[in-house]
């Protein structure tokens, strides 16, 4: 077991820094203060991230560290971390370690005995999640999906029977293949298809599965982020679960009816069965 303060003095810290994801003005002024403070800056693209920081006037040493230099890289940052040096990691847009490199840093670092700091901005799927009109409550985030059909295929066909919300990113050249997929594996569920977030191009598109892969693909630009409606079938809950969710969101200050119409929505289940449990 280890517990660590991060700013007792005694461990040296690494500073993980979430990065706007479109809109610069989501670059928090905690990161700009922190990063003015560090000696070093490792970047998964440093000329990304050194223009990046030149429009808030800042200039730093900066070392690469991207996925395939990344325990390499890693190894020689705790050598300068243990040296005194200060030292925090920035990605090209979100956070370290969420479909980007990161995470061999920070296992190490706990290896090591050094403290881990994060400091807070954007991130793409949480943004898309919490405006996609589904249950945000409980959701599972998966990231890119293999590039090879066959291979996605299999990822989904382990996701379908989660009742949590699934969120996923992709990319404009494989968007209408990966929707194609979905429907096939996952079925027709509700789902959110949200692309530029955050930029002056932000738009979120609200429809089924099947509705989505009949969009023209060629207004489909930017970086995407799906978000699918989880297995909402009778036969993956308990009444047990639904008399639950009802008193969840009602001790949330929800009134009953307003309740048992939300969860009539997300179990795909007749208002009368619920009312039945709620008596």
């Amino acid at each position: 077991m280890k517990r660590v303060k991060s700013f007792n003095n005694i461990h040296p810290v690494l500073y993980l820094i979430a990065t706007p994801i479109g809109n610069l003005g989501e670059f928090s002024p905690r990161a700009i203060e922190i990063i003015n403070e560090m000696d070093l800056i490792a970047a998964e693209d440093t000329r990304n991230s050194s223009d990046l920081l030149h429009k808030f006037n800042i200039k730093k040493n900066f070392v690469s560290l991207r996925e395939h230099n990344e325990v390499e890289a890693s190894t020689k940052l705790i050598g300068e971390i243990k040296a005194g040096k200060k030292v925090a990691y920035m990605s090209d847009a979100g956070y370290p370690g969420i479909s980007d490199p990161g995470y061999i840093l920070t296992k190490m670092c706990v290896e090591n005995d050094i403290a881990v700091s994060v400091i807070s901005g954007s991130s793409a799927f949480i943004n898309a999640l919490v405006s996609s009109g589904l249950d945000s409550g409980h959701f599972y985030f998966h990231g890119f999906l293999s590039s090879k059909e066959n291979e996605a295929r299999s990822e989904l066909e382990t996701l379908k029977n989660k009742q949590e919300t699934l969120c996923f990113y992709e990319s404009p050249h494989r968007i209408k293949t990966t929707l194609k997929v979905m429907l096939d594996v996952l079925g027709n569920r509700k789902a959110s298809l949200q692309r530029e977030l955050t930029k002056l191009n932000e738009e979120k598109i609200y429809a089924s599965l099947s509705e989505l892969t009949n969009i023209d693909e060629s207004t489909l630009k930017g970086e995407m982020v799906i978000i699918v409606e989880g297995n909402k079938s009778e036969e993956e809950f308990t009444d047990e679960d639904v008399l639950n969710k009802v008193n969840y969101f009602i001790n949330k200050g929800m009134s009953k009816k307003d309740a048992i119409d939300v969860v009539s929505d997300i179990y795909k289940i007749r208002k009368n069965r619920i009312k039945d449990l709620v008596k």
